[in-house]
């Protein structure tokens, strides 16, 4: 499936340029205006990411069904979002939040991205996210970026009948672990679907938290029974430097050694206006730390278990229960080798729980739970008690004014205004004095205030 890095990277190029200037395709402005459905149709509270079946099946069929009218807004295939937000914590950081940011109370342009985003043809489809950061487009450190290709993932996909069975095939071809994932339960589109940029977050997350968003390529064939059974099958390989450079992204972990296998199953359940899930996934990735050459590689195995359960009833009352935990065994020959860990044999966990109600998909209220823990090592994890343990409450309340099918501007005006709140009862491996200054966990509580934007 795959050849040189230089050579996966190019056809990735390749098909986003094809995908850019394809002018017989049906290029519409959203989704929405694609298929001719309300937002409502795709996404709890009109919004998303939070997928319905329908906006599962969608995913899952190659973002390629139409539907919509032949109209001008219909055949321009861009539409651009827009997050801003304010950022408090219970204490100010011990340093400024990022360049030309204080160390509390915030105002930020997190971020401003124009997506790509409609059907080619029966078989084709893509969502393509380039985005503008502007926490890190104000920020000294090295790794940040202020433009870079976010998360993105172009799909070749056509049903088959056996016997009395449908199956769909498809091949999906994306540079983040999960972002294909048609469930939403798991990283790269799970909740929190928004959070500060400018506050603390507990450095430890295992590897398929994010620790490759943007940096990698990867394809991934997956097969869906009777609208039941989904298995994927696949891996991820790293991109060039130069051409990480050029995309703005940088892998603070390191970059993958060979190809990082990944896999995914799991089993759904759709009846009276309910729909429930069970699945397994995993991924395992050989890392070179920091670039370093010649010191051997650092060995991830994530393997993960989620599922979930809606009720949709008839549009008015939406309830969302679900979870996802991992565990994750690393084997740090190389970081180790060089005196960055004191063992080179540790194990990582963490468990996210949430569950959400929306009113007719215009307010909602979700309560969600990260809880991480595992082996101590005080010089690998830089932290006062050497463990990495954390655990998160986070309370959010949401407000959709526009982003219905009756909204004023649909499908085009989409907005999301929200306020979240996050309590940390124990903050990288401590309750008080996590980092031998002082700091407890509840000074690093955080009230996040925002408005999304999508048009």
């Amino acid at each position: 499936m795959f050849g040189s890095r230089t050579a996966i990277t190019g056809v990735f190029v390749g098909i986003v340029a094809l995908l850019g200037f394809a002018g017989s395709a049906q290029a519409v402005p959203s989704f929405a205006a694609q298929t001719g459905q309300p937002c409502t149709a795709c996404h709890v509270g009109g919004f998303g990411p939070q997928l319905t079946p329908f906006g599962r099946a969608f995913k899952i069929g190659g973002f390629t069904q139409g539907g919509g009218e032949d109209t001008l807004r219909d055949k321009i295939p861009f539409s651009a979002m827009v997050l801003s937000s304010f950022t408090n914590t219970a204490k100010a950081q011990p340093g400024a939040a990022s360049q030309h940011f204080s160390s509390n109370n915030n105002f930020a342009i997190d971020q401003v991205s124009i997506f790509y985003g409609h059907r080619v043809n029966d078989y084709v489809g893509a969502l393509i996210q380039g985005t503008y950061s502007g926490v890190n487009g104000a920020s000294s450190a090295p790794a940040a970026s202020s433009l870079f290709l976010d998360n993105s993932d172009i799909r070749v996909t056509a049903p088959f009948e056996y016997g009395d069975s449908t199956i769909r095939l498809g091949i999906s071809v994306n540079n983040n672990p999960t972002v294909q994932d048609p469930y939403h339960t798991t990283f790269a589109w799970g909740f929190p679907y928004v959070s500060s940029p400018l506050n603390l977050t507990p450095g430890a997350n295992p590897l398929l938290a994010g620790s490759f968003s943007g940096s990698t390529i990867g394809a991934t064939a997956y097969a869906w029974w009777n609208n039941a059974l989904y298995v994927e099958f696949g891996g991820y390989r790293a991109m060039d430097q130069g051409m990480a450079k050029m995309f703005g992204v940088f892998p603070g972990i390191g970059t993958i050694s060979g190809v990082a296998p990944y896999g995914r199953v799991a089993y759904e359940w759709n009846w009276n206006g309910q729909s429930a899930h069970v699945g397994l996934l995993g991924m395992s990735a050989a890392i070179q730390p920091n670039y370093m050459t010649g010191i051997g590689t650092d060995k991830y195995t994530d393997l993960a278990a989620d599922a979930s359960y809606q009720f949709m009833g008839d549009g008015t009352h939406i309830f969302t229960l679900q979870a996802i935990g991992l565990h994750e065994m690393q084997s740090l020959g190389a970081t180790a080798g060089q005196g960055g860990a004191d063992s080179a044999k540790h194990t990582l966990d963490q468990m996210r729980l949430n569950a959400s109600y929306y009113y007719q998909n215009t307010y909602g209220l979700t309560v969600g739970l990260v809880r991480t823990w595992g082996t101590s090592d005080a010089t690998y994890y830089g932290t006062n008690s050497g463990r990495p343990s954390s655990t998160g409450l986070l309370l959010e309340a949401d407000w959709i004014p526009f982003g219905k099918d009756d909204s004023w501007g649909a499908p085009l005006a989409n907005l999301r205004v929200g306020a979240q709140f996050t309590a940390f009862t124990e903050f990288d491996g401590s309750v008080k004095n996590y980092d031998g200054t002082g700091r407890n966990a509840r000074d690093n509580n955080t009230i996040y205030l925002f408005t999304w934007l999508i048009f």
